[in-house]
């Protein structure tokens, strides 16, 4: 009885360590938040923020934090949380650690159908002002078509390979990257075709940036994204079995073909979307399951909620980031996002070979 006893608490002390560091993410991403909503040129400190927040504050305190701030930090909740759960489910489904949407091909494929959706089939407006012009998403449903439909052209092929000619783990990772250049060049070649201005724009779109989204579309990645991640959270014990092999999932009742297109096409959607509004931002979908699974381990009924919370505090740090190196200045997020996560991956290429 005292050796069940020992287990039993071992066990609880080890799904309360999980809790814990759940609750810790959820507080550093309240913490990130108010420090994202307080950094900017204004001056704003954290009594102020709130005081806006309320609708106490002065006329431009509100219009900075409601305009602005606010759907700023929004947006890298949402993206965030969007390509961390992706990365999650692909590299559980796929069996391969370094699977995420950038690492597939996925963005660069979502990347070139919304540049065809902008420029192509009018869903993009060009906008004159003091700069020079800008171009503003007036369809973001046909971008967000044309996004997912260059996403899942991705997945498809990826899937192809997976269910047809038993490629390796690291087989797909290979071909994720010929689909990135053969998506990339399709982007470029659209480039070559239009006026200055639009290329000048649908180049600095690319480089990613999390002001551009207003509200109608961090609606739309934020519904997208938590109905995803229900689905994906509804499916942690099917996760857990495929982490222990297709066999042994098959042999527990996991219907595992229709696991791993759902999980794909569920996370080419988000990841495709968010790529519509924001541009390509890399490696998020690598870096947040990762650091997340140090503490929690394969089980995916923290895994997924973790990275969930864990992505989207490291993009609003990225932001934070971009905002206040070159102030006032904002850095492109995506090449921040890309310096964090290219070294990563170099690594557990070289520690995968390693433990050959």
């Amino acid at each position: 009885m005292s050796i069940f006893n020992k287990s039993k608490d071992k066990y609880e002390q080890y799904i309360w360590r999980k809790r814990l560091f759940l609750a810790e993410l959820f507080i550093l991403v309240v913490g990130l938040t108010v420090w994202s909503l307080c950094t900017g040129s204004s001056g704003m400190k954290i009594p102020d923020v709130f005081a806006a927040l309320l609708h106490r504050g002065t006329k431009q305190m509100e219009t900075i934090i409601w305009n602005v701030r606010m759907p700023r930090t929004a947006t890298a909740i949402a993206v965030g949380a969007a390509l961390a759960l992706t990365g999650c489910v692909m590299q559980n489904v796929l069996r391969n650690p370094l699977a995420s949407a950038s690492t597939l091909g996925v963005s660069q494929g979502a990347s070139f159908g919304a540049a065809f959706a902008i420029t192509m089939l009018g869903a993009g407006i060009q906008v004159n002002s003091g700069t020079g012009g800008a171009l503003t998403i007036t369809n973001p449903y046909m971008v967000s078509i044309c996004a997912f439909a260059g996403g899942i052209t991705t997945t498809i092929v990826i899937l192809m390979l997976a269910f047809f000619t038993k490629a390796t783990p690291s087989t797909m990772i290979l071909a994720g990257v010929a689909l990135s250049s053969l998506f990339t060049g399709a982007t470029t070649l659209i480039q070559y075709f239009c006026d200055d201005v639009v290329m000048a724009t649908i180049v600095y779109w690319t480089f990613g940036s999390l002001g551009r989204a207003g509200w109608r579309e961090i609606g739309l990645i934020s519904i997208l994204t938590l109905a995803s991640g229900l689905w994906f959270y509804w499916n942690r014990w099917n996760y857990n079995a495929l982490e222990s092999g297709h066999h042994t999932a098959k042999s527990l009742g996991v219907s595992v073909d229709a696991l791993i297109v759902g999980s794909m096409i569920a996370g080419s959607l988000i990841a495709a979307v968010s790529v519509a509004f924001v541009g390509c931002i890399s490696f998020i979908g690598l870096i947040a399951p990762h650091m997340v699974r140090k503490v929690v381990g394969n089980d995916h009924r923290y895994l997924i909620p973790a990275s969930a919370l864990g992505g989207a505090a490291i993009l609003i740090l990225a932001d934070i980031a971009s905002r206040l190196l070159a102030a006032p200045t904002v850095l492109p997020i995506g090449a921040l996002t890309s310096f964090l996560g290219a070294p990563l991956f170099l690594y557990m290429i070289i520690r995968k070979g390693n433990l050959k």
